[in-house]
């Protein structure tokens, strides 16, 4: 099976993962912060599209979003811009409270795409 490492030019390079792995049919992106303690959740979003794109997919084809909150007094917020960013219909979806984020964010979130 080809497994294909593949980083966003548009998003910081880390030297712990690759921003997405893609595999025949399937793109599994790395959660993405919105790399401030701002935790502003369109800017995740906006993070994730350029991985998806840079994988060659979309919001469109993106069939999993895993959403890890600091607080879940966050969900309403988040489900406010969630809604209005990604495409109708949505994709499957889990949304739990972590015990951490990295940088001590308020939400990180990752997606499976079909290519």
């Amino acid at each position: 099976m080809s497994v294909q490492k593949i980083n966003s030019p548009e998003r910081m390079l880390v030297p712990m993962y690759s921003h997405a792995v893609k595999i025949p049919g399937l793109i599994f992106c790395s959660g993405q912060t919105p790399m401030d303690s701002t935790g502003n959740v369109a800017q995740c979003l906006s993070n994730l599209t350029d991985v998806l794109n840079a994988a060659g997919s979309s919001w469109d084809k993106v069939v999993k979003v895993n959403i890890y909150l600091k607080s879940m007094g966050d969900y309403a917020a988040m489900n406010e811009v969630y809604i209005k960013t990604l495409p109708d219909p949505k994709p499957a979806r889990t949304c739990i409270q972590a015990g951490g984020l990295p940088w001590d964010v308020d939400v990180e979130i990752e997606a499976i795409a079909a290519v």
